[in-house]
């Protein structure tokens, strides 16, 4: 059954849907050997042949994987600088998974890995604000009014971040555990979030997408997603309440 390009190319895991209008835009798609011109092109998976920079497109099974990322990999397929990376903790898995989003080199937990560009998209599109659950230790003992301005929003990169959820795990005499609940990506967010009310992280360890915890999964190791758990990464709203911050 013939379908759009672009979907099949989502699903082949190469790109997104835009992603994939970009590549066809830039001449690196063909069909049965010729350079795709259309944008609506429909084509048969099953009888046309696809190639990707003169490499055949398989239509793959499909799976998302959730991974304990530790510290020290890079979020990426391939790194030119040799660093450890991401697809090195699904390499038994004879698919080509790619990494959903980002954690930072130095933050570990909760990362989503897929070769379904449409999950992906959709995870990713800020319409379905997946919430993302972080367990940050910060130097110092925040206020309540600069936890207040987290809840709230605070300005990082020049624009304001929107409203988040904060728990209080533990205090000591020089460091808290607070746990932040948000459904934005910027880059290295939560590090810019604590620094902007004065407070830096000193670790940082995603644990959850929506109601999809990551649990006793040790780190390094991963875990096959079935249907009710991906459907537990969009389901959710973030409690706009904050929770164990003493007045």
């Amino acid at each position: 059954m013939k379908q759009r390009l672009q979907k099949i190319l989502a699903q082949a895991g190469i790109a997104s849907r835009r992603g994939s209008e970009q590549l066809i835009k830039a001449g690196r798609i063909r069909v049965n050997g010729m350079l795709v011109g259309e944008m609506g092109t429909k084509v048969d998976p099953m009888i046309d042949i696809i190639t990707f920079d003169g490499q055949r497109i398989d239509i793959e099974e499909k799976k998302t994987v959730l991974v304990n990322k530790p510290p020290g990999y890079v979020t990426t397929l391939s790194d030119p600088q040799g660093r450890l990376v991401v697809a090195d903790l699904v390499a038994d898995i004879p698919l080509r998974l790619f990494p959903v989003g980002r954690l930072d080199f130095d933050t570990e937990g909760a990362l989503l890995m897929t070769n379904d560009g449409e999950l992906a998209e959709r995870i990713l599109h800020p319409r379905y604000e997946v919430k993302k659950t972080y367990q940050a230790e910060v130097r110092g003992i925040p206020s309540r009014p600069q936890l207040l301005r987290l809840e709230q929003g605070v300005i990082i990169d020049g624009s304001q971040t929107w409203p988040a959820a904060i728990r209080i795990l533990q205090q000591r005499q020089d460091r808290s555990l607070i746990e932040i609940v948000i459904h934005e990506g910027k880059k290295r967010q939560v590090r810019k979030m604590f620094q902007a009310i004065g407070h830096r992280v000193l670790h940082l360890k995603r644990t959850a997408y929506g109601d999809l915890r990551l649990g006793d999964l040790a780190s390094g190791k991963y875990r096959v997603l079935g249907h009710t758990d991906i459907k537990k990464i969009f389901s959710g709203k973030i409690p706009f309440t904050i929770r164990n911050i003493p007045a």
